[in-house]
């Protein structure tokens, strides 16, 4: 989720997207999932039913059914196409930055590699390598390709 937006929203959505996912979810089953307080989800709820973006109808005594309405599955997909929209921004953003590093590699004649780190960032540096024909990890590499900070490093092996 967006780390700029309130801790209250994210928990909003969380709940949408749970509901989303199992209507027949319970309010226990939600605290376990989402890791709040029981209480808490019965009060994010009764938001969301206030608002409108959630109905809850009885299934028995005991138990409820939450659906989305009409305007929570519009709030639900519209968070859903922002969070698309973001990932796609960052990733092009390190996907730029890793073609940028694979150029220089390529311009001081460096074709073997080793890449530290196993992470989604890694894993566009590694893809971005691959496609530009640089062996990953060989054992007679020069570099070593780090995840520092926001930017990716060039460090150079001892005794290389």
């Amino acid at each position: 989720m967006n780390s700029h937006m309130p801790e209250a929203k994210q928990r909003e959505y969380a709940l949408l997207n749970e509901i989303a996912q199992d209507s027949m979810v319970t309010q226990f089953g939600l605290s376990d999932k989402l890791g709040i307080a029981v209480g808490s989800v019965n009060w994010y709820i009764k938001r969301l039913i206030h608002r409108g973006w959630v109905k809850a109808s009885h299934l028995d005594r005991t138990r409820l059914k939450y659906d989305l309405t009409s305007e929570g599955m519009r709030v639900f997909t519209q968070r859903a196409i922002l969070y698309a929209h973001d990932s796609l921004k960052i990733y092009r953003m390190y996907r730029e930055k890793a073609k940028k590093i694979v150029k220089d590699l390529q311009s001081k004649k460096i074709n073997r590699v080793k890449i530290e780190g196993d992470n989604e960032v890694m894993d566009i540096l590694k893809l971005t390598c691959l496609e530009a024909g640089l062996s990953i990890n060989a054992d007679d590499a020069l570099v070593n390709l780090k995840y520092l900070g926001q930017e990716f490093q060039i460090v150079p092996l001892k005794g290389k």
